[in-house]
């Protein structure tokens, strides 16, 4: 009775702490119309000030590599995760005669899977225009005035994040604050990866991927079978074919840095076939 009412009570508490998703705060991300590629997309900053359920901010959208913009006023209603809200009023902008900015209302949904608020948005004002938005969490300091401090080099870094497939910003911090690496193990007197062990590795790409100041370090290792020699150029193969792996899937070789270590550093006894399996490995740290 002890354990299902504490299990009840956690239960419980991961259901409250849903419920208490608030996504008051600053988000920047791409705002899409439909028919355009996310490289074309509007460089957008949503701010979300409120409490209780209603809520009001201001979004501000960009010309991508221009000093033209928008930033109008929001009202609407914000539960469990999910926004729905509606500009009201352009505060300020700058813009040249080709550009009409547009007002609209939108549904945005937050993903916990991805990190990202994401959803569609309908224009109010001007004929046919419809698209999504897709954001992440951001502690930049929304600018109202025409001069923002903030680079659009973040628009470019979220579209190829985007591309990429990557989670957002918060979401890829967790992952790898808590990213457990595995040997890769080799069969005897082979560097050939497995392909039990492609899911791991494309995990730790990723990670990779998702942090720009992040390298990674692979190291080889044999078991003790054979000359020091030979046991030192199996394990440097065993490396490189790792290395390999990751620049096929789009790692650069300055994210990259190996080394091999023959037999030298073996993890378990050589005396038995399974010691000697689990030291036939390539291991992993980040640098």
């Amino acid at each position: 009775m002890k354990v299902f009412f504490t299990f009840i009570t956690i239960c419980s508490f991961l259901t409250q702490s849903s419920a208490q998703e608030k996504l008051n705060g600053t988000w920047l991300g791409v705002l899409q119309r439909a028919g355009q590629s996310i490289s074309e997309g509007t460089p957008f900053y949503l701010k979300i000030e409120g409490e209780n359920k209603s809520i009001t901010g201001y979004t501000r959208e960009e010309v991508f590599d221009s000093d033209d913009f928008a930033v109008k006023q929001i009202k609407g209603i914000e539960e469990n995760g999910s926004l729905k809200f509606q500009q009201t009023v352009i505060s300020k902008s700058k813009k040249n005669p080709k550009i009409k900015w547009c007002r609209f209302d939108a549904v945005l949904q937050y993903n916990k899977t991805t990190g990202y608020l994401e959803g569609s948005f309908e224009s109010t004002d001007c004929k046919r225009l419809i698209g999504k938005i897709t954001l992440y969490r951001s502690d930049y300091n929304f600018a109202k005035e025409a001069s923002n401090e903030l680079s659009q080099l973040w628009f470019t870094q979220i579209v190829n994040d985007l591309k990429e497939g990557l989670f957002a910003p918060e979401i890829r911090k967790i992952e790898r604050d808590n990213f457990k690496f595995e040997p890769v193990f080799f069969d005897y007197d082979k560097a050939e990866i497995r392909p039990e062990h492609f899911d791991f590795l494309n995990r730790l790409i990723k990670v990779v991927k998702g942090h720009s100041d992040l390298r990674v370090k692979v190291i080889g290792h044999t078991d003790a079978d054979g000359s020091d020699e030979y046991n030192d150029g199996l394990s440097k193969r065993r490396a490189e074919i790792i290395i390999s792996y990751f620049a096929q899937h789009g790692l650069n070789s300055d994210r990259l840095e190996f080394d091999f270590k023959g037999e030298k550093q073996p993890i378990d006894s050589n005396n038995t076939s399974e010691g000697k399996q689990r030291n036939r490995r390539v291991d992993f740290s980040f640098i």
